[in-house]
């Protein structure tokens, strides 16, 4: 792929349209998302791996951004979305690195387990995926803002939304949320996914992982108002994986997975590392 950004749109087995862009030329890196984020909220935007010599693919889940939905309500399981990776990575040609925030490093991992050989390393931004179904009790809130989303868009969210309490995070968190709900073109298709992706399991056990044998990254969070991904959760990931480094952010700063091109660098001497960028 030259430089310069290309849009693209592919076709899936089931129907849904994949919207996406490719920036770059060089290893191909594919960018997944977290749930009700876009291709955007990976690297936030950065360029940085483009111009250090990988080809950012980055798309829209199904029903989120500007692909299209799925063709039932219930179809945001893990497995669809391993599928639709599957088209993507076809259409890029492999192996692959994997760069998967929440949701999208779930889908990341499903897929190194379906499909080791077209993946060359794993980067797991902040999982939220703990390798087993959750309880009633932790579906409360996801279906909570399903009901949001589903009876009044990205306003009806909001309402539903529960932003952190420190001061510190809460005004930016809610800025943040809002711009990035604003980018779906299809809300109702978003709601479907926050009552199904939560219900879901992408891989059976974070044993799992141990046959994951690629180089992986993992990027973990120390922010507390986040209870979704807990820093212990992503220990444990790069305890699982067996060629595996962690990352964190020092004591008192914001986020690593919030910095896009803070991270963008990391991972691009992640990368080099292995071998896979020169």
């Amino acid at each position: 792929m030259s430089a310069g950004t290309h849009d693209f749109s592919l076709d899936t087995p089931t129907g849904v349209q994949l919207s996406g862009e490719r920036t770059g030329d060089g290893v191909p890196v594919i960018l997944l998302h977290g749930l009700t984020a876009t291709r955007r909220y990976v690297l936030m935007g950065s360029r940085f791996l483009a111009r250090a010599g990988a080809e950012l693919v980055g798309f829209d889940a199904r029903g989120h951004g500007k692909s299209s939905p799925a063709p039932a309500h219930e179809a945001y399981e893990y497995s669809d979305m391993v599928d639709d990776l599957d088209v993507v990575v076809a259409s890029v040609g492999g192996p692959v690195v994997l760069v998967g925030n929440s949701m999208g490093a779930a889908t990341a991992a499903a897929y190194a387990l379906a499909h080791p050989e077209r993946v060359s390393a794993l980067v797991h931004i902040t999982p939220g995926f703990s390798g087993d179904a959750k309880g009633d009790a932790d579906l409360d809130d996801w279906d909570r803002l399903a009901q949001g989303m589903a009876s009044g868009g990205v306003d009806g969210f909001m309402e539903a939304y529960v932003p952190p309490s420190d001061p510190k995070f809460r005004e930016i968190t809610i800025k943040f949320t809002r711009q990035r709900l604003e980018r779906h073109e299809h809300p109702d298709a978003v709601a479907d996914a926050l009552r199904v992706v939560p219900r879901s399991v992408a891989f059976e056990g974070l044993d799992k992982l141990a046959a994951l044998e690629m180089p992986s990254l993992v990027v973990g969070s120390r922010d507390e108002s986040d209870p979704g991904h807990p820093l212990e959760l992503a220990r444990a990931y790069a305890d699982a994986l067996p060629d595996s480094r962690f990352l964190l952010e020092a004591e008192g700063a914001s986020p690593l997975a919030w910095q896009g091109a803070q991270l963008s660098r990391a991972i691009e001497q992640f990368l080099r590392d292995a071998d896979l960028l020169r």
